[in-house]
C-alpha cells in the first residue's frame, strides 16, 4: 500500500511565527504604526483566539482578519491614521508568503522521508491563505519534496471538518488506511484526523509533561506522538512497514 503523509505546515514544518512576526513589523514600519515585542505577543495571542472560533465557526475568514486587524491597529494607537483592517491584512499576508521560515531540520527531513520510504506521497495539508501557504513553501525549497499542497482557503473548508479530509482523499485518490496526520495542533490536526477517521501522529515538541501528553492523546484518539523529526520519522517508517506487511517495533505508540 502507497503510504500518504498529509502533514500540517505551521509549527510543523515552517516557523510560522518567526514568518508572522517579520511580516507584521514590515507592515508597521510601511504604515507608521507603534510596533513592539510586546504588541507582536498580543496579536499572536489574540490571533490564535480567534483561529480556534473559526475551527468552531463562530466566524468567518473575512471576520477573523478584519478581527485580528482591528485590534492590532488599535493596540498600535493608529485608529487615527484611518487604515482598512482588510487591505492591511492582505498585505501582511503577502509579505508573509516573501519571508517563510523552515523548521530547523525540516527540509532534510521530508527530504529522508522521500528518499527512504518507498512510494511515499507527501501532502500539506493547512489552514489558511493560499498565497501565503504557497508563498511560504516555495520561498524555503519545501515545494520540491511535495505531492501536492490543500489549503482551506482554496477548498472553502477549514481542518477540523470531516468534509476537509474528505476532499483531500477524494483528490489524491486514497483510502484513508493509506494516511496518516501529522501536525502539531490537538484541535485542528489530530481532531480533524479523528473526525475523518484517519491515522494520527502529533508533532509536540514543546509538550510540557508526560500526563498531559497521555490524557491529550486519549481525548483526540492519537495513534502516535514524536518529540522530534527523528522520532517522528521513525513512526513513519514502523507505520509505513506496517501498512505493507513489515513488523518493524515502535516505542511511540500509545
Amino acid at each position: 500500500m502507497q503510504p500518504n503523509f498529509l502533514f500540517d505546515l505551521d509549527q510543523t514544518l515552517l516557523n510560522f511565527h518567526a514568518s508572522e512576526e517579520r511580516a507584521l513589523e514590515i507592515i508597521s514600519k510601511k504604515y507608521g504604526l507603534d510596533y513592539s515585542k510586546d504588541k507582536y505577543a498580543h496579536f499572536k495571542a489574540y490571533n490564535k483566539s480567534l483561529w480556534l472560533e473559526l475551527e468552531k465557526g463562530s466566524i468567518s475568514r473575512k471576520e477573523l482578519f478584519a478581527l485580528r486587524f482591528t485590534d492590532f491597529i488599535a493596540q498600535c494607537k493608529g485608529e487615527s491614521l484611518g487604515l482598512n483592517p482588510l487591505m492591511i491584512n492582505e498585505e501582511f499576508i503577502v509579505t508573509m508568503s516573501q519571508n517563510g521560515v523552515l523548521m530547523d531540520g525540516a527540509k532534510e527531513f521530508v527530504k529522508r522521508l522521500k528518499e527512504t520510504i518507498e512510494g511515499c506521497r507527501i501532502y500539506i495539508v493547512s489552514n489558511g491563505a493560499t498565497v501565503n501557504a504557497n508563498g511560504r513553501i516555495k520561498s524555503t525549497g519545501l515545494d520540491k519534496y511535495l505531492d501536492g499542497i490543500f489549503v482551506s482557503e482554496a477548498m472553502g473548508v477549514a481542518k477540523p471538518s470531516k468534509k476537509f479530509f474528505d476532499i483531500v482523499l477524494d483528490t489524491i485518490g486514497a483510502e484513508k488506511e493509506s494516511c496518516i496526520v501529522i501536525g502539531d495542533s490537538l484541535t485542528s490536526d489530530m481532531a480533524g484526523a479523528q473526525n475523518a477517521s484517519i491515522d494520527s501522529l502529533w508533532f509536540m515538541p514543546q509538550a510540557e509533561s508526560t500526563s498531559s501528553i497521555e490524557s491529550e492523546m486519549k481525548k483526540y484518539d492519537v495513534d502516535y506522538c514524536a518529540s522530534s523529526f527523528n522520532e517522528t520519522y521513525d513512526i513513519l517508517k514502523k507505520w509505513s512497514g506496517e501498512k505493507n506487511g513489515i513488523n518493524l517495533q515502535n516505542p511511540y505508540c500509545i
